[in-house]
């Protein structure tokens, strides 16, 4: 991925400054290593490395850039990893799988994999078998988000998400199936859904 030498610049840095001190930079601190006169400056240069995924920070810690090893960095933000197939019926057994497919749009710096669909229990939703749902990885979920949950740590689903006291009630969106019910300790939101791609050809 072609860099700009500045941008080479604050990652030669970085490396450096790691290595020495045990803990990464801050910004006054590359600035001034640098000889850059703007913080705002060195924010340009951050974001864009971390959006060509070279970079990584953490907003809840201080010191917190650090230099994604080689290998990580050679991915291409473009592709994503398919983990494997999502039950958008009974739910199946979830089974990760070492398969990539290749995204166009632009999903900023959120955590995002893609899982294909089987079954039509989200039809009503227009996500149907064998399209391919997009799916930030987070832990929480808002009332009526549409989730991949897994049930009973084996078996991971495509629903949307309601709590109903200690019950957890995953819904389809097709008339025709019901709910599954779980107790809240049985089921672990896995990501939510921020999209759909599917191919007609």
């Amino acid at each position: 991925m072609a860099i700009t030498r500045r941008q080479k610049e604050v990652i030669d840095f970085l490396s450096s400054f790691t290595q020495k001190n045990g803990y990464s930079p801050s910004y006054e601190e590359i600035a001034s290593g640098l000889g850059l006169s703007s913080l705002a400056t060195v924010h340009k240069h951050i974001t864009n490395l971390q959006n060509k995924g070279l970079l990584q920070r953490a907003h809840n810690r201080s010191r917190s850039i650090d230099v994604l090893p080689a290998r990580a960095a050679r991915r291409s933000p473009e592709r994503l990893p398919l983990l494997g197939r999502i039950a958008a019926g009974k739910p199946v057994e979830a089974i990760e799988t070492a398969e990539t497919i290749s995204l166009g749009d632009i999903i900023g710096t959120r955590e995002v994999y893609a899982l294909e669909v089987r079954g039509d229990s989200m039809r009503d939703e227009h996500i149907v078998s064998g399209d391919y749902v997009l799916v930030e990885r987070t832990r929480t979920a808002r009332e009526g988000e549409i989730i991949v949950a897994l049930v009973d740590g084996t078996d991971a689903t495509l629903k949307r998400f309601y709590r109903e006291g200690d019950m957890i009630r995953l819904q389809p969106s097709n008339a025709e199936m019901a709910p599954i019910y779980a107790p809240a300790h049985n089921v672990a939101i896995q990501g939510k859904v921020l999209g759909v791609l599917r191919k007609y050809a």
